[in-house]
């Protein structure tokens, strides 16, 4: 297992990778985690569709989502929340402040065309007809109540969720093989959905398909709509994410493993695991 410390170098070298990719590369992979974690939030919403128990049907959901989170971590991708760590690489004067912008815009863009894309195949491909239309009901239900929450519920909501993203991603590289990065990111993941925290990747997912799945279907959304469900959960919850993921757990650990470190000097063989770690994330 690596260390702390480990790990806190570890995101240096990661975070000057994801920089230095092209647009188009931080695009397409962008578009890559959309559709994971668009996948995850299907997948979480019909797996508990029917089930009467609220609190069993949370942690159903809540057991099923981590899925988009473990494809994100293993298959490639970039997702605009765990990259909020980058904020590492920028306090340690490896990279510049505007090169973590540039790469948080473009992959945003990319995870809102891949949630987006995946939550219009779910409405047009007529998933939502499952259980006798139960799941649509469902699925705009679940818009509903992120644009009924008042701007700083979501924004405190978006705070917390990305602390435990932002884990997650962090406790996936103290693992050494697929099988602990995927044990270690599981559990925050799940955390934060069984407590109704709010991710921003997520919630355009669920925002898109809540407002494709009431016009297609003819459900009564009062109040859903795209200018209320960007500026009403995606604004404040994005705004949060940043401050939970790079505020709060970026700068903590920057400031608790990196600041004031004096670093040794590492072998030919611990760099270049280092990279390749780098690489692959």
């Amino acid at each position: 297992m690596h260390s702390p410390l480990e790990i806190a170098k570890g995101f240096v070298e990661i975070g000057i990778h994801k920089v230095k990719l092209s647009v188009w590369k931080m695009f397409v992979l962008g578009c890559f985690a959309g559709c994971f974690i668009g996948f995850a939030g299907i997948a979480s919403t019909t797996v508990s569709a029917t089930v009467e128990n609220a609190s069993v049907a949370r942690l159903l959901s809540a057991s099923v989502f981590p899925a988009g989170m473990a494809m994100v971590l293993v298959a490639g991708s970039e997702l605009f929340t765990g990259n909020n760590l980058i904020i590492i690489s920028v306090l340690q004067k490896r990279i510049k402040m505007r090169e973590m912008f540039k790469n948080w815009l473009f992959v945003f863009l990319g995870n809102f065309v891949g949630a987006s894309f995946v939550a219009f195949l779910v409405v047009y491909g007529h998933t939502p007809d499952l259980y006798s239309g139960v799941l649509a009901e469902k699925m705009v239900a679940a818009g509903m109540v992120r644009v009924t929450q008042s701007f700083l519920e979501a924004f405190f909501r978006g705070v917390l969720c990305n602390i435990l993203v932002c884990l997650a991603v962090w406790s996936a590289f103290a693992a050494k093989n697929v099988s602990g990065k995927l044990l270690m990111s599981f559990w925050p993941v799940m955390l934060f959905v069984l407590c109704g925290f709010e991710h921003s990747i997520a919630d355009i997912y669920f925002g898109v398909a809540a407002i494709l799945t009431a016009s297609e279907y003819g459900i009564a959304a009062e109040g859903l709509n795209l200018g209320s469900f960007l500026l009403k959960n995606l604004l404040p919850v994005t705004l949060g994410n940043i401050v939970g993921g790079a505020g709060i757990v970026g700068v903590g650990y920057w400031l608790a493993y990196l600041r004031h470190t004096p670093h040794s000097p590492m072998s030919i063989e611990d760099e270049q695991e280092e990279l390749d770690s780098a690489e692959e994330y």
